[in-house]
């Protein structure tokens, strides 16, 4: 009877901390920028955004310094070379989840540069391990890494070069300048609303050549759009080792009844992934920014 009483004690201790480490917080952060006049607002709005992001997570959790030294010693025809490497570097030490308030001051000049500044508010929790690390590069016209680029033209293809050390599920979504999220993996025709992928195998998403025969008839393949003369995206790729499902999105056709990949509202998507991220410590997020010119 003791042996279980201590059991269920210790059992209880765990599933506490457990609930301790994943406790979110609300952090909030300012921040202002100068930014040369070859950068549109949106791009600054992005840049002032993020570091105010950062910000508010070193000022809560601190941060974390790196530092990594090497010496290499080469002796040739009786003459010594040294060569010596440092990196170093500092991460914050929580991670964003959900935006709660953003407020944007009035950009004004000085000096011909422009002058942004913001405050942002959010939940946030600890990080306590270094997740998965996986590689994703974004591809334009081509499917090898030497096509990698985040500057598309309209009418140029896309393609994403995937690889994970574990298995598990990744999901890809792109979020326009109109604050809509595109979900472009899973597949339009994919009715199970998940990807699972193997460890250690690369995949070249969002083309049918490079797809298993059995899965060649539901793949989806992309070409960037772009009305205006520049527009600003952002890819948000997701990998997690632990199951999941993609939001709850819907087709629509735009005016020119061009098939869209199914969409739904950014405010929404925000929400299942800030969710599905308070759910699943193992869960990763990558967001790169794209450039689409017409």
């Amino acid at each position: 009877m003791l042996k279980n009483k201590i059991s269920l004690l210790l059992t209880m201790l765990v599933f506490s901390a457990t609930l301790s480490a994943q406790k979110t917080v609300k952090v909030c952060g300012e921040y202002t920028c100068r930014a040369p006049e070859n950068v549109s607002l949106e791009q600054a709005k992005r840049f002032v955004l993020e570091q105010a992001k950062l910000a508010a997570l070193a000022e809560h959790f601190g941060t974390t310094i790196t530092q990594w030294n090497s010496t290499m010693v080469k002796n040739e025809n009786g003459k010594s070379d040294i060569s010596f490497l440092s990196l170093g570097g500092s991460d914050v030490k929580g991670e964003w989840l959900e935006d709660t308030s953003i407020e944007y001051g009035k950009p004004y000049y000085e000096q011909d540069m422009l002058v942004l500044s913001v405050s942002v508010c959010g939940k946030a929790r600890e990080i306590t391990g270094a997740g998965v690390d996986f590689s994703a590069k974004v591809l334009c016209n081509g499917t090898e890494t030497k096509y990698e680029s985040d500057n598309f033209r309209n009418g140029d293809d896309i393609y994403l070069l995937f690889r994970s050390p574990v298995d598990g599920y990744p999901a890809v979504y792109l979020v326009d300048d109109s604050q809509t999220a595109f979900c472009l993996l899973p597949y339009m025709n994919d009715t199970q609303g998940k990807v699972r992928i193997k460890a250690g195998r690369e995949y070249v998403f969002f083309s049918a050549k490079h797809a298993e025969p059995a899965e060649k008839s539901i793949v989806s393949e992309y070409t960037m759009i772009c009305d205006k003369s520049a527009e600003q995206n952002y890819l948000y790729i997701i990998f997690s080792p632990n199951e999941f499902t993609k939001a709850n999105d819907s087709n629509v056709h735009d005016e020119s009844a061009r098939v869209l990949p199914r969409e739904l509202p950014f405010a929404d998507f925000q929400k299942w992934l800030a969710k599905n991220r308070q759910r699943d410590r193992d869960m990763k997020v990558e967001v790169k920014s794209l450039m689409i010119k017409k």
